[in-house]
């Protein structure tokens, strides 16, 4: 069977009659008490304000385990709040005395008559908590307050009876929190027993005016939710204030979206929130355990009242979870990528500037200027000479060979560098050479063939020895390349 939750509070105007019929009379019910020493008892919970009795607003000094009440400011009353406390009146002290009872401890006391509703333009009443209690019979007069002032110093038309307030006409002004005193002797001491009331003002309508409007879920919404925890379904509603006031709300799941095939789901006990023109309902249905299932249903909240109903549809989406891992391992992984691209690309790059400097120079080719790569200049020594009469090849040959070696080669071999230079430098190398004594035509000018053939090759090398420096055509040769003019490409070796 379906059930639902159905909020009803009923509530009369109360008009010209009993105490406030013909003569609005004020009871002037001001209990004459000891104003040095005040004791006051409060209930734990309950909306409290210390009376400004012969001081001002504020004056009111700390108190009790360091806990200041000022008086005309109202709090919610705790068991922290009970001590003794002293207000400074400017010439003299005043000292209070709270003690904040427990609910449990109250008996009858402990009533449910802390708010009420009335309507503009009708009369009112406001009862004091727990008046109909047996105790309360040996109580003095009741003394009742709107805020700090008593209600005889209120500009209104009211009157007590039975420590009831009766409000003859109910304005908008008489929204606010009430406080009825009793006074009793126990064991000598004059207590004051302060109760508050809580209330609220709203139209004097028969009827809603307008059906309850849903603010949230909005309507034909999705809302994400994580398979396995609990979901919450709240929905919030706006109701019209009427004089009956009926608020029905209510939660359905719709089978596979059927709104023909439903169910009410259970709810939790809802929230309200009284306000003058409007009231605020919350209702709330927990879903323990969301499963795949719950994702194929919609849920539905309804809300009516006299003059309609209204209703938001919303349906339950899986929302993805994303893992840390993935979060972290993702960027990582591309990091890792871009650096090992970067570092490809920078070898590469590497190789292109060495190609590039090894081929080009000055962006030409040295092919296109120079005939040959090297000119090589070297004076035979008597043991050279007649190590190249054994090894045979190029014998010859005389004192100048052109050619490269290094100091190292020069070192660990022991063959001419006449038979050496020509068969690595041009057999295994293919560098171009120029050997005096093998590419200039005799008769010729000897110090211009030098010249020219200087020119006319890429670098020159001068394999130094105490035989070349004592050879003054070695000595030749060494001088015109350092005073050659360098071309791009150019270069001495020594």
């Amino acid at each position: 069977m379906q059930t639902e939750f159905i909020l009803i509070c009923f509530f009369m105007p109360v008009f010209s009659e009993g105490c406030c019929a013909g003569n609005q009379k004020k009871t002037n019910s001001d209990f004459q008490q000891d104003r040095t020493n005040l004791h006051y008892r409060a209930v734990e919970g309950e909306t409290f304000m210390v009376p400004c009795l012969g001081f001002r607003a504020g004056e009111c000094t700390t108190g009790n385990k360091g806990l200041p009440l000022n008086c005309g400011k109202a709090f919610t009353a705790h068991a922290k709040h009970s001590g003794n406390y002293t207000c400074d009146t400017g010439g003299s002290q005043i000292f209070f005395f709270l003690q904040v009872l427990d609910k449990d401890s109250l008996g009858c006391f402990h009533t449910k008559e802390s708010s009420v509703i009335l309507l503009i333009s009708a009369g009112g009443t406001i009862p004091c908590p727990g008046q109909d209690c047996g105790n309360s019979k040996h109580m003095s007069r009741t003394i009742w307050y709107k805020g700090n002032k008593p209600m005889s110093a209120q500009n209104r038309a009211y009157c007590v009876e039975n420590r009831t307030l009766h409000l003859c006409q109910v304005s908008d002004l008489d929204h606010g929190v009430y406080f009825c005193d009793r006074n009793v002797i126990e064991e000598g001491i004059e207590w004051t027993f302060r109760r508050a009331v809580q209330v609220t003002v709203t139209p004097a309508n028969l009827i809603a005016p307008y059906p309850p409007t849903i603010v949230e879920p909005d309507n034909y919404t999705s809302k994400e939710v994580e398979l396995g925890q609990a979901y919450t379904l709240t929905c919030k509603i706006y109701f019209p204030v009427e004089v009956n006031i009926l608020y029905n709300v209510k939660w359905f799941m719709n089978y596979n979206g059927n709104t023909k095939n439903v169910i009410t789901l259970h709810m939790e006990k809802p929230q309200l929130d009284r306000r003058t023109f409007e009231n605020e309902v919350i209702q709330k249905a927990v879903i323990n355990d969301v499963t795949e299932q719950h994702l194929n249903h919609t849920y539905t909240c309804f809300a009516s009242n006299t003059a309609g109903n209204s209703s938001a549809t919303i349906e339950l989406k899986k929302v993805i979870k994303v893992k840390w891992p993935s979060l972290i391992g993702y960027p990582f992984v591309g990091l890792l990528v871009i650096t090992g691209v970067g570092v490809v690309l920078h070898v590469k790059w590497l190789e292109l500037q060495l190609f590039y400097r090894s081929h080009m120079q000055d962006g030409k080719h040295d092919e296109d200027e120079k005939e040959f790569d090297v000119f090589v200049s070297y004076v035979w020594s008597p043991v050279s000479a007649v190590k190249a009469d054994v090894t045979g090849p190029d014998t010859d040959e005389t004192a100048r060979l052109s050619g490269t070696l290094t100091s190292k080669e020069q070192s660990e071999t022991h063959t001419p560098l006449a038979v050496l230079l020509p068969h690595v430098l041009e057999d295994e190398w293919g560098y171009r050479l120029f050997m005096l004594e093998r590419d200039v035509l005799p008769g010729g000018a000897y110090t211009n063939d030098v010249v020219l053939a200087i020119q006319r090759s890429r670098m020159l090398i001068c394999v130094l020895s105490s035989d070349y420096l004592c050879d003054s055509n070695a000595v030749f040769i060494l001088e015109t390349g350092i005073k050659t003019p360098r071309y791009p490409g150019w270069s001495n070796g020594a």
